[in-house]
């Protein structure tokens, strides 16, 4: 080890953990060609007592790069630089992302797994650690950006603390992920939902429907502000009527038991509407089931137009025509551009993507225009 003199003597950082400089010390080692790929490294235990730190730490040190893809290990054959680093660059090799999702979300429901998986592919393709933030805040302050999963805005209001150097830039580098929200010094990556919802009114007329209603969400996300207001002001712009109570909305993420009632009477009346769009495929669930409950025929009685594209939606009875949104892709897209921000700086930016139309059998022409075409 004396060979390594680079190695000697590590200290901690203030606000960060000890392993994080070990990791730092070793990594900078190799790539400055100490270490070259496929070469031993001294083991834990004579890495423990150059660097005056514990064997814990150093486990803890090492094991991260051989997450990252650094090191592998053999068993009871030692650690190495794996005979690929250098091949493929990692750009974001030693960055830490915070990644941060709302009390309400799941990872097991098709809209925030898909995020998930973008953005941990893209983290793995950069070499960029990802760790789930309870509450969102970054105790032990490791992370060196944050990634917000469709937050609500009041949780941008007060974002994780960073402890920073005097002199350096104190802001937090902050990527939102499938929401957008006028928040100075936020960076944003969504799908166009008031533009999803203007094409769902305008692929609903197109049908011939002209006695359309809205079955969504009125929660704190911007998906629900967005998709009601596009979908109201094409109403409008096609001089749709659209009476109160054509809209049911519910507190969450599908409907409760009022928001149920109103969409059964709705569906009732002698005027009821013709076409339903569903602002997200729970909601669509929802409609399904109602029609049943009062015995319409999707689509001859009732057309259904939803979102989100999970694969169940093809094995409904009809399958069910959607907006598929590009949800591995905005995850992506988001952790690319949260590293970025934290490598280059720059200006804040604002991507939005298109959702794509899956046409299916869940709309169909409405029976007056199909009346009137015979005539």
């Amino acid at each position: 080890m004396a060979d390594y003199p680079e190695l000697k003597d590590v200290t901690s950082r203030p606000g960060l953990p000890l392993y994080t400089a070990v990791r730092d010390r070793v990594m900078a080692a190799i790539e400055s060609g100490r270490f070259q790929p496929g070469q031993q490294l001294p083991s834990t235990k004579a890495l423990s007592k150059e660097m005056s730190v514990s064997l814990v730490t150093v486990h803890r040190a090492m094991q991260e790069l051989v997450n990252n893809g650094v090191l592998r290990r053999g068993q009871g054959r030692g650690t190495y630089v794996h005979e690929d680093f250098g091949r493929h660059k990692r750009r974001g090799l030693g960055q830490r992302f915070g990644l941060v999702f709302h009390a309400e979300s799941s990872l097991a429901d098709a809209y925030h797994g898909q995020i998930f998986e973008g953005v941990r592919q893209a983290a793995n393709e950069d070499g960029v650690d990802l760790v789930l933030l309870r509450f969102g805040e970054d105790w032990r302050n490791e992370c060196h950006g944050y990634l917000y999963v469709n937050p609500f805005q009041e949780q941008l209001a007060k974002p994780p603390r960073m402890n920073r150097k005097p002199g350096e830039d104190s802001r937090t580098p902050i990527m939102v992920v499938g929401a957008s929200f006028s928040v100075p010094g936020v960076s944003s990556v969504d799908t166009d939902n008031a533009g999803l919802a203007r094409d769902a009114v305008n692929h609903l007329h197109s049908l011939g429907h002209r006695r359309l209603a809205y079955v969504g969400a009125q929660g704190k996300v911007s998906n629900d502000r967005d998709r009601h207001l596009g979908f109201v002001h094409r109403c409008e712009e096609l001089d749709v009527e659209l009476p109160s109570e054509a809209i049911v909305r519910s507190p969450g993420w599908r409907l409760d038991a009022d928001g149920a009632a109103q969409l059964d009477r709705l569906l009732a009346r002698a005027d009821r509407p013709t076409a339903i769009f569903a602002a997200g495929y729970y909601f669509a669930l929802d409609v399904y089931s109602a029609a049943a409950r009062a015995g319409l025929n999707i689509p001859g009685d009732l057309s259904i137009l939803g979102v989100d594209d999970p694969p169940s939606a093809a094995h409904l009875s009809p399958p069910l025509t959607t907006f598929r949104q590009p949800l591995i892709e905005l995850g992506r897209l988001a952790a690319d551009g949260l590293l970025d921000l934290i490598k280059d700086g720059g200006a804040h930016r604002r991507i939005t993507l298109s959702a794509q139309l899956i046409d299916r059998d869940s709309c169909a022409p409405s029976r007056t225009r199909s009346a009137s075409a015979k005539e």
